[in-house]
Order: C-alpha cells, then sequence, then structure tokens
C-alpha cells in the first residue's frame, strides 16, 4: 500500500449555474513532501467549514484503482491526480477492505479512517456537469476521510502501513451501502450506530434509522 499522489488547493471562485461560488475542489499534485496537522494539509484549505475540513475530515483520500473506472465514465475529461478532491492518491486501499477505525502510519503521519466521502454540488462545479454527483454516490467509489492522530510529514511514494484494526467490522464500504440503500440490513444499522470511531453525526444519523422494537 503507498501514497500515488499528494494533492492541495486553494480556494478559489468558479462559476456555477450563472453565480460565482468559492470551493477548494480543485488540486494540483506536487512534488515535496508536507506537512500534515490534525486541521490540515499544509497548503491546503477549505473553503466551507460547515461542511469541509475539521479533525474528522483532515485529509481525503481516494483510491487510484478508481480512475480506470472514470476515465471510461468519463473519457472527455481530463483525470489529473488529485480531480476528486482528494489530497492523497492511493495504491491498496478500497472502500471494501479499509475499515472504520483503521489507523494507518505514512511518512511521520499516523491517521485514523472516519467516513466516506458524500459529495456536494462542488464536485459538480469541479466537472461542470450537474450529474456527477448522481454518479459518483451510484459508484460506490467513494474514498475515505482521515483524522490525524499524530502531525507529520507525507509525500508522494510513501507506504502506507496499517498499525491497528478496531475490533468492530465496519468498513467504508458498509457505511456507503446503508446510506444509499433502506433499512432492511438492521443488525449492520445497530453496529454502525454503536461505533466508537464513527462520527457523533453519522451515529446518530443511523440509529434514527433503527426499527423500534415491537411492543
Amino acid at each position: 500500500m503507498k501514497v500515488v499522489a499528494v494533492s492541495v488547493g486553494r480556494p478559489r471562485e468558479a462559476q456555477w449555474r450563472g453565480r460565482s461560488v468559492k470551493t477548494s475542489i480543485f488540486k494540483t499534485p506536487i512534488s515535496r513532501r508536507v506537512h500534515v496537522t490534525r486541521g490540515n494539509v499544509e497548503g491546503d484549505e477549505q473553503s466551507d467549514l460547515s461542511v469541509h475540513g475539521g479533525p474528522e475530515k483532515a485529509v481525503y483520500a481516494y483510491p487510484v484503482e478508481h480512475y480506470e473506472f472514470w476515465h471510461r465514465e468519463l473519457p472527455d475529461d481530463e483525470l489529473p491526480w488529485g480531480a476528486f478532491g482528494e489530497n492523497l492518491t492511493t495504491e491498496g486501499l478500497l472502500e471494501d477492505e479499509v475499515w472504520i477505525g483503521d489507523r494507518y502510519r505514512i511518512g511521520t503521519t499516523e491517521l485514523v479512517v472516519t467516513q466516506p466521502r458524500m459529495p456536494c454540488y462542488k464536485l459538480a462545479v469541479r466537472f461542470g456537469r450537474h450529474d456527477i454527483v448522481k454518479r459518483f454516490l451510484k459508484s460506490r467509489r467513494s474514498g475515505f476521510y482521515l483524522a490525524v492522530e499524530r502531525e507529520g510529514d507525507i509525500g508522494a511514494g510513501d507506504v502506507i502501513e496499517r498499525l491497528a484494526r478496531n475490533d468492530k467490522r465496519l468498513t467504508i464500504a458498509d457505511v456507503v451501502s446503508l446510506y444509499a440503500t433502506d433499512s432492511e440490513n438492521q443488525t449492520l444499522l445497530e453496529s454502525a450506530s454503536e461505533h466508537p470511531s464513527l462520527p457523533a453525526a453519522w451515529r446518530e444519523y443511523f440509529r434514527k434509522r433503527l426499527w423500534a422494537p415491537d411492543a
């Protein structure tokens, strides 16, 4: 497992449906090593902190394996590393293999998996097409966010080492599936609603979807 690319971006103005919006989704791969803090990656900055960034979304990772799929889906689009707004383009970490709470060492940084990425309309701004958000969700190729447990430096080519795994198995793919489909899998919903490494907002969301017990 390794980091293929590290990408960062600053807020910029973009046009969307006749109005100007500020977004940081346009990321550029960089060759130098960067310092990662508990709030952000050096050189990167979120535009709307109410929904982006913060300790539970300090770093966004997206599997390089998904780019082949998107090249087929979007043949007319250039897709450089960082095209989906990710800070880390990774190899060897797929959503059905990555567990909530997994702890990784990358360079001198230690990071913990917190949640999948649920895209907002800024992804549509990035690609200039309104259908990309729905297509992204349907693809189940979400990528995942990481919290920073130990600050340090990261660079392209760094090995990704898994240090620890939570006792409760809940994958990124599980969370996306629960979000995207109905509430039939009550056992998994209950497990997600109680998972200590899943952010509180997600746990509450799943808790509300649990069926009430029979009287």
